[in-house]
């Protein structure tokens, strides 16, 4: 049965804005962040198995340009995946989503496991990209609908960089399951994305208690759904706070529609917001051309032009994974504090040089293996939480009847140019020696100062901002009325 539509006057983003932190909110970190943890996990594992797979003894014996292809092909399911379901996430919800995504990535990655030859392999892995991609739109969506606005950007920067811990837990497990004295060569490296499918199992048990955004709800002709919710999560609140929450006045008056035409989406992009559909473009496409480029084959670095043993690379994946993952950690705070667009601007270019620095010294070859590794954890630390601040914006800076499909588009885009490309560019590099690599390292940070450069003429700050009055709803009827 359809649900009436009236023109209705909310409170609900006022409520959920003005919630004190509690248990309820961590339920949502671990219910939705861990899907990054296994992002991580996937990219970590392909790159760290690398040069198991060019192999014979592996069964599937990839070349090196193969092993690029293979992460672009887990690029462009991810960037389709992202399109389908971002689209999907706005017209059916976030939960419901978010829900379908995380299941076709457990089938996938279960299914890459018995891989038999590069065919079949690459099928796989373009499927699992299609399921976390699925779930960047979805995931995004509700955190930031969920979250208070206070807190938004030091939970949406930390959730994001928990990738990095999949990536060290990823770089770990693979040491193991590609010793050979534990596990043949060829039953090692199935064994990783079996055990990605249980870590799966395992969220996809505590994300059921997730509830739907509220937001999403009051739009879609649920406001009685989403007034039910709402109060039960401050009931809660106050029991776990021990605080009584004070009133608001703060309102929106909505007309509900069931969806949004990818017309109206695109108009409100680039006929509405111009400038920040720039803005998204840049920032995704510079952290993706260097991550996607220097993850997926930096295993190869180390064995081929460094002289890394295949079983140790893996190691060198560990500190690199855990400085990433203490720059959005350690910073998230600044962005909510000092602001969105000094910290994103700094922290692209300060990334950008620090790399020009890296690949100089690189091609000086001056750096061995642990000091090439040294370099890439100072980088990534600042990287990192530019990278995941590109996600936290595009959530921000488009109405919330688009925040999906505008996630699910710039990463699309950003992450297809960039994504794409760069493992492609860098499988090559890597077998034409130093000097190729060393460019692709400058093409790298030469994207990464330029998103800079762009986020500090056409960056929006929204730090500590409610959603509505970043952009107002385009169901919205009037400007948000009252003080949040």
């Amino acid at each position: 049965m359809a649900q009436q539509l009236e023109t209705i006057e909310t409170r609900i983003p006022g409520r959920m804005d003005r919630l004190p932190w509690a248990g309820w909110h961590w339920m949502i970190v671990v219910g939705l962040g861990t899907v990054w943890i296994l992002d991580g996990l996937e990219v970590t594992i392909i790159g760290s198995i690398s040069d198991r797979l060019t192999q014979s003894s592996s069964g599937l014996g990839l070349t090196p340009s193969e092993i690029g292809l293979a992460a672009a092909v887990y690029v462009a399911g991810a960037c389709i995946g992202s399109l389908v379901f971002g689209y999907l996430t706005d017209r059916w919800g976030r939960k419901r989503l978010f829900m379908i995504t995380l299941l076709l990535y457990l089938l996938a990655t279960v299914a890459t496991a018995f891989s038999f030859n590069p065919i079949y392999f690459f099928i796989c892995r373009f499927f699992t990209g299609a399921g976390i991609g699925g779930e960047y739109a979805a995931i995004n969506s509700a955190i930031d609908e969920l979250i208070p606005a206070r807190h938004r950007g030091v939970v949406d920067l930390a959730i994001n960089g928990s990738y990095w811990l999949g990536a060290a837990f990823g770089a770990v497990l693979s040491v193991v399951l590609l010793n050979e004295g534990f596990f043949a060569a060829d039953i090692g490296w199935r064994l990783a994305f079996g055990l990605g499918a249980i870590l799966g199992l395992v969220v996809l048990l505590v994300r059921r208690h997730v509830p739907e955004s509220p937001r999403w709800m009051f739009i879609h002709g649920r406001n009685d759904q989403a007034e039910k919710l709402v109060e039960g999560v401050e009931h809660r609140v106050e029991r776990e706070t021990g605080r009584s929450l004070e009133p608001v006045n703060a309102s929106i008056t909505i007309h509900q529609r069931h969806s949004i035409g990818f017309g109206t989406i695109v108009k409100v992009a680039f006929g509405q917001y111009p400038k920040r559909s720039v803005l998204g473009l840049s920032l995704f496409i510079g952290q993706a051309f260097l991550y996607n480029a220097v993850f997926f084959t930096y295993a190869l670095v180390l064995t081929k032009l460094l002289d890394v043993p295949g079983d140790a690379a893996p190691w060198y994946l560990v500190p690199i994974a855990l400085g990433n993952f203490a720059g959005p950690v350690l910073l998230g705070r600044l962005f909510d504090s000092v602001g969105r667009r000094p910290m994103i601007a700094g922290c692209y270019i300060g990334s950008g040089v620090l790399l020009v620095l890296t690949g100089l010294l690189f091609q000086a070859q001056v750096l061995d293996a642990v000091w090439l590794t040294v370099c890439w954890c100072v980088v990534f630390f600042f990287a990192s939480a530019g990278a995941s601040s590109a996600y936290l914006t595009v959530s921000e800076i488009f109405p919330m009847e688009t925040r999906a499909m505008a996630i699910a588009f710039f990463y699309a885009v950003g992450t297809g140019l960039g994504g794409i490309i760069g493992p492609l560019l860098f499988g090559g590099f890597v077998e034409q020696g130093i000097g190729a690599v060393t460019f692709g390292y400058f093409i790298g940070a030469a994207l990464m100062i330029a998103a800079g450069v762009v986020e500090i003429f056409l960056g929006v700050e929204a730090a500590r901002k409610s959603l509505e009055d970043i952009a107002a709803p385009i169901s919205a009827a009037q400007p948000t009325v009252g003080t949040r």
